[in-house]
């Protein structure tokens, strides 16, 4: 089954190292962030996990749950969260989904749904993709989807940033420019017209192109 923006994130069961979920459930009324991993004890996806755990209260701030997936087993993840903080710093306390009949990697068309087996003997290069990020909003929809090659660590403060632009684009009329950063100025949405966006932004905006309107970020 492939999956596009604004499709129901497929639910499902799964062991994780903080017992077992039903994701739907788990996420309840929050965002939530699914990161995806090929394989147990590598190197580029051991900074990732250190990583996310130092920024997790980023996510909080932002009422975002993260959650980890992996292919082996949930006892491999707990000694892998070992090294994980001995190397980075910081030790994964968000939940990690043991993966081991890859049913969740195959629901989240990470992997053929023929794909046979279950974990044991495969290597990270077999899972390689593996390596994706998925983005939830609190109606279960899939509101990003990103995958990355096993040898490119993942930019999770642009997750950060993307977040900042949907939660804000959700509560406002507006979409955010290339680049945008909490604070910087932002466009009205194409489905304003001028006079509804004169009640909508009172201040005013600069028309650069009837259908390009800058304006300052709601809120602030």
């Amino acid at each position: 089954m492939s999956l596009r923006i604004n499709d129901v994130a497929p639910n499902f069961t799964a062991n994780t190292t903080r017992g077992e979920i039903d994701f739907h459930q788990w996420i309840g009324d929050s965002w939530a962030v699914l990161f995806s991993h090929p394989k147990d004890f590598t190197p580029v996806c051991t900074t990732e996990l250190g990583y996310m755990a130092k920024i997790e209260p980023e996510f909080k701030k932002r009422n975002t749950k993260i959650i980890g997936l992996s292919v082996d087993p949930v006892d491999n993840h707990e000694r892998w969260a070992k090294d994980i903080e001995e190397t980075q710093g910081h030790a994964p306390n968000y939940p990690m989904i043991g993966d081991t009949d890859l049913a969740v990697s195959k629901l989240y068309n990470m992997l053929p749904a023929e794909e046979g087996g279950t974990s044991e003997g495969r290597t990270a290069a077999t899972n390689q993709t593996v390596r994706s990020v998925f983005v939830i909003g609190p109606d279960k929809k899939i509101k990003l989807m990103l995958t990355y090659p096993m040898t490119t660590g993942r930019n999770f403060d642009e997750i950060l940033r993307v977040l900042d632009s949907m939660q804000l684009t959700q509560q406002h009329k507006v979409a955010t420019p290339a680049n945008w950063r909490d604070g910087d100025d932002v466009i009205i949405a194409g489905s304003v017209n001028d006079e509804d966006a004169k009640k909508l932004f009172p201040a005013g905006w600069k028309t650069l192109k009837p259908y390009l309107r800058v304006v300052k970020q709601p809120g602030r």
